[in-house]
């Protein structure tokens, strides 16, 4: 990494070279790298055994515990199962303004188990794996979160630092849950950063995400011998999905609809009496998600009337669209920048050029993973959806990217999987956890940044009161069953 020149220069603007106070901050964002630097092989411990963890949403038992466990060492008082999830926490530390919080998630996802080597190589008797890299997110942001409380306890900086322990991001909304239950209230900003192929502060939206599953109930009977006798709840699932395909020449062009079929019966001589299929609807716009997902309940219902089954649906998930705050992300930029890139060995960039063999199309330069991208201007939602958004709606949110991934490396491969059990995703790791370190010393030092971020964020949110997508449903802590 190429940490240590922008310190050192940090180091001489302390003799001398800069106003007072700008040196003191200068000082502590010395401080607080080298903090986390001497910090690594700790967290890299803690990320690896994480990945090995590899729990899936709202399951995240010994990996949230594991986090906890670390948060409360340092001195952390830690508040488990909170917004009624069991693996959720809020860990916080010092008193008054302004308070910082920091989010980390932890979840894995399903049939992405993998070594970590640069070939497709399964891990026998494993569900799961880290292909978001969600192990090294929850690791650097409690890393950042200890080395911000280190300052606070050597009476260096005043004000309070929280840690969100947040669960089953990937589909399960577990942010919207804490934000509901009014947890980031008295907040006065969020920091939080994402696993990625490159280093940039986050100027992109997210689509904003509805999710069920539908659930139809129909008569079973013998498929040869007696099939009038029948009502096919799969053909009924059959008919949905055929209706909201036909609907998406009807809808406007950035919607995402996507659907697999989770139970579609179990023998062919036998007609299902029952079967599920779990949708999402995308959108950039929160009001669009919601008219295009009544629509999806309409054909849903059609289906059931046209087969004679009976339909009920269950609320999964949702999300709210990302806002993104300039205030903040310019000063996010200048400590990325300061922290920089991951430069690899030799070794890891043989790994990253025998992972990047595998891919489809010609990948990046390995040698983008030591670069930081310059701050883009505020772009249009994505692909993606994330349950920050419902933080951001509710207090200012900056977040970044990190190259944990081998540069080209999609989220949610085999791929990133391996990148991230290896010193490729770990030290990537520590690129954001300096940067999320820094970035919270400017906050505590900095009462006009708040001020700034918090005027832009309230234009921004306007006149629109926060309501959860998901409605008032409990938390879905089995839905990957």
């Amino acid at each position: 990494m190429n940490l240590r020149k922008p310190l050192l220069l940090a180091g001489m603007f302390i003799t001398g070279l800069l106003p007072a106070a700008t040196a003191q901050v200068a000082a502590l964002k010395s401080t607080a790298a080298a903090q986390l630097q001497q910090q690594y092989p700790t967290y890299k411990q803690t990320a690896l055994q994480i990945w090995e963890y590899a729990e899936l949403g709202y399951k995240e038992v010994k990996s949230s515990e594991l986090l906890q466990q670390q948060l409360r060492a340092a001195g952390f008082s830690v508040e488990a199962g909170v917004a009624g999830i069991p693996t959720a926490f809020v860990a916080t530390y010092g008193s008054g303004q302004p308070v910082i919080a920091v989010l980390a998630e932890y979840d894995a996802l399903p049939g992405l188990a993998q070594a970590a080597v640069p070939e497709r190589t399964p891990i026998a008797g494993q569900k799961a794996g880290h292909g978001c890299g969600h192990h090294l997110f929850g690791t650097a942001s409690v890393a950042a979160g200890i080395a911000i409380k280190q300052l606070i306890a050597d009476k260096k900086l005043t004000g309070t630092i929280k840690v969100f322990g947040c669960p089953a991001e990937e589909g399960g909304s577990g942010k919207v849950y804490m934000v509901r239950a009014g947890l980031f209230s008295g907040v006065d900003a969020v920091l939080h950063w994402h696993p990625a192929d490159k280093n940039e502060v986050t100027m992109t939206s997210a689509l904003a995400n509805k999710s069920a599953k539908f659930r139809f109930k129909g008569l079973s009977a013998h498929a040869s011998m007696a099939p009038e006798k029948g009502r096919s709840s799969l053909d009924a699932v059959e008919a949905m999905n055929y209706m909201v395909n036909m609907m998406r020449e009807h809808v406007p062009q950035e919607t995402r609809i996507h659907y697999v079929i989770t139970d579609g019966g179990k023998a062919p001589n036998v007609i299902p009496d029952n079967a599920e299929v779990y949708y999402y609807v995308r959108h950039p716009q929160r009001s669009e998600v919601v008219a295009i997902f009544d629509r999806v309940v309409k054909a849903a219902e059609g289906a059931a009337l046209g087969t004679g089954t009976t339909m009920t649906y269950e609320i999964i998930g949702g999300t709210h669209d990302l806002l993104i705050n300039r205030t903040l992300a310019a000063a996010m930029q200048q400590n990325l920048e300061q922290v920089g890139g991951v430069r690899y060995t030799a070794e890891q960039q043989a790994f990253a050029r025998q992972i990047q063999s595998s891919f489809t199309f010609a990948p990046p330069p390995v040698e983008g993973a030591a670069t930081v991208r310059p701050l883009k201007p505020v772009a249009d939602a994505g692909g993606g959806s994330t349950d920050v958004g419902d933080v951001s709606y509710v207090v200012p949110t900056v977040g970044l990217d990190a190259a944990t991934w081998v540069p080209g490396t999609p989220a949610h491969s085999w791929q990133a999987v391996a990148c991230g059990g290896t010193e490729v995703g770990t030290l990537g790791m520590m690129v954001a956890a300096k940067t999320l370190a820094l970035t919270a010393i400017d906050l505590f030092t900095n009462a006009t940044l708040l001020t700034q971020a918090r005027t832009e964020w309230q234009q921004a949110v306007g006149n629109y009161r926060y309501q959860a997508l998901l409605g008032n449903r409990p938390p879905a802590l089995n839905y990957r069953d």
